[in-house]
């Protein structure tokens, strides 16, 4: 047969194993290597297929990995990180459980007087307020049995204070007017610096052109924001900014971007007549000749003589012609220059809570007594700005603005300005910055108060800043009519004869009904006559016609005008004569002595 019993062995089909070991041989090398150990190929196989020592396995995980694919290798990596991802999920999601079923533990007086006597680092004060605004967050379910939210609220305002290096009063206050979560964004955002902002002076320069003369310096500089056509924002510089040939000469201004706000919404317009009530050192002034094109005139007021030094040296460096420096107090302005000035600018002296970034000394320098001192003195100062504002010509606007965030300094301050001259809200014309007030705690403020525009450093990452815009209506005051009213009666005159005739010959009685504007006043106006007219018939005389004209009727209390007392005949000839002899010394030729 052709087939025997011989060849068996080699028609014998191989395992598909030992057939992929031989593929995987490389040389004759290791055939001799595993050969000199003494094991054959199938020994060999069974080592590495798991069955012998641990010590094979891995290698055996290494053989097998080799003989995968590229695309079966990549995705048994993508199914061991999914593996990883979603244990890590898991214990996350444990941890969170965990730490959202467990209430905050809310430290004791006793644990507090423990604290005094310690440092308390940093980290933990931060932990243990992030604590607390997430138990604020979920009062109800996250709260310490037998605590009450002001005792939260305590904590978390110690805490603020004693972490961010401020007076307690004023982190109540900010508490007040922020939620708590708020409230740290806001003094964590008034410890970092603002960005470095430049104004180019139009007068002088572009910004285009200003923009490559400072870039080839090694300055990196972006626009300022879409609302400025002016500003740049400088993020790093290799030179000093405020002493480059460009600034010595005039081509721009370092000014924040807040400060550019009250000036535009001012918007002056040229050849109008402007006043700046707190100029120095000159940023905003210098702003407004800008807008005005270098006409019309600008009067820079500020208390201080020396400050003005500042103001008047910016004005040559810019190239500004328009601008009269002076040093009066602001509020005598009003009584100074009554109705003289189109436009009126008052960045008004504040307690500088929004500015803390560049003068961190308002930390713990400033209370809450300061704040209502400045009130005051805020409240003068724009009476007296509203009295030398013009309201005809199209004119009689007024910006008020302050670099403070506080309640007392911005809208009770307009508030109370709105009650007192006969002013109105109107748009600042700026599209950015959250509304004003309309309500704080019990207070409540005019809803036009809407108009007015705050900015804050957490949210637009300016200066804190608020801006008010008002338009005065005329020059009357609340009040005044009624008090017109009152003093009427007793400073009119009416001087008839006794049956109501006038010196001039009309009747007084059709006068009065003619001044009169109601018919109840008309009613007692012809009372009053009757009773004139009866008395008279008491009488049976009729009067002198000489004296008709220096007699005097009773006081009508629905009159316009006053009556005088009745003067005597004594009186009345007394007065001839003084006339008399003031006639003849006004007539009287003067004669001039000659010299001999």
């Amino acid at each position: 047969a052709f087939f025997s019993d011989e060849n068996a062995d080699w028609l014998k089909p191989k395992s598909k194993a030992k057939a992929k070991q031989q593929l995987m041989s490389s040389s004759d090398e290791d055939d001799s290597d595993a050969s000199d150990d003494g094991g054959s190929e199938d020994d060999e196989f069974v080592k590495r297929s798991g069955h012998g020592g641990g010590s094979d396995s891995s290698s055996s995980a290494e053989d097998s990995d080799d003989e995968m694919l590229e695309v079966e290798r990549q995705s048994r990596l993508i199914d061991r990180e999914m593996e990883i991802e979603e244990a890590e999920a898991e214990a996350e999601y444990r941890r969170t459980i965990q730490h959202s079923t467990e209430v905050f533990h809310l430290p004791t007086p006793e644990e507090l007087e423990d604290d005094e006597d310690r440092v308390v680092p940093p980290t933990e004060l931060r932990e243990r307020i992030d604590a607390i605004l997430e138990v604020l967050a979920d009062f109800k379910t996250r709260r310490e049995p037998g605590r009450s939210r002001s005792e939260y609220i305590d904590q978390l305002q110690s805490d603020m204070a004693e972490l961010f290096g401020y007076l307690p009063e004023l982190v109540e206050h900010f508490l007040s007017m922020f939620g708590p979560a708020e409230t740290l964004e806001f003094l964590t955002a008034s410890d970092s610096p603002r960005p470095l902002v430049i104004r180019t002076n139009t007068l002088k320069a572009r910004r285009k052109d200003l923009a490559a003369a400072l870039l080839k310096r090694g300055v990196t500089l972006d626009p300022l924001a879409s609302w400025s056509k002016v500003g740049l924002k400088i993020s790093e510089s290799p030179v000093p900014v405020g002493a480059t040939p460009e600034y010595l000469a005039g081509h721009y201004m370092l000014q924040s971007a807040a400060s550019m706000c009250p000036v535009m919404a001012l918007s002056p317009q040229p050849n109008e007549r402007v006043l700046d009530m707190s100029a120095a050192p000159g940023g905003k002034t210098s702003y407004l000749a800008q807008l005005m094109r270098n006409t019309g005139s600008i009067v820079a007021n500020d208390l201080k003589p020396d400050r003005q030094k500042a103001t008047v040296a910016n004005m040559h460096r810019l190239g500004v012609r328009n601008v009269i420096t002076c040093a009066y107090d602001g509020r005598k302005l009003g009584k100074l220059w009554p109705n003289k000035f189109d436009k009126v600018l008052l960045d008004a002296p504040c307690s500088g809570l929004g500015v803390i970034s560049r003068d961190p000394s308002v930390k713990v320098q400033r209370t809450m007594a300061d704040v209502h001192r400045t009130v005051v003195l805020q409240k003068e100062i724009l009476l007296s700005a509203i009295d030398a504002l013009s309201y005809k010509k199209g004119g009689g606007y007024i910006v008020y603005s302050t670099c403070s965030v506080s309640v007392p300094e911005n809208e009770e301050v307009v508030n109370y300005v709105l009650k007192k001259r006969d002013v109105k809200l109107v748009d600042s014309g700026l599209d950015f910055g959250k509304p004003g007030f309309t309500r704080y705690q019990q207070k409540r403020f005019h809803p036009s108060l809407a108009l007015t525009r705050r900015f804050y450093p957490h949210v637009h990452n300016f200066d804190g800043f608020y801006v008010a815009k008002l338009k005065k209506l005329s020059d009357k005051r609340p009040g005044d009519d009624d008090d017109a009213d009152k003093v009427a009666p007793e400073e009119g005159t009416a001087v008839h004869d006794d049956e109501g005739r006038g010196s001039n010959g009309e009747s007084s009685v059709e006068d009065e009904e003619k001044e009169s504007s109601s018919p109840k006043q008309r009613k007692n106006d012809r009372t009053a006559t009757k009773k004139a007219k009866g008395k008279t018939e008491k009488k049976k005389k009729r009067p002198d016609p000489e004296n008709d004209a220096d007699e005097v009727s009773p006081v009508n209390k629905k009159s316009k005008r006053a009556v005088p007392p009745p003067m005597s005949k004594e009186q009345r000839k007394q007065k001839q004569r003084k006339k008399q002899a003031t006639n003849a010394k006004v007539t009287k030729p003067r004669r001039h002595k000659l010299g001999v």
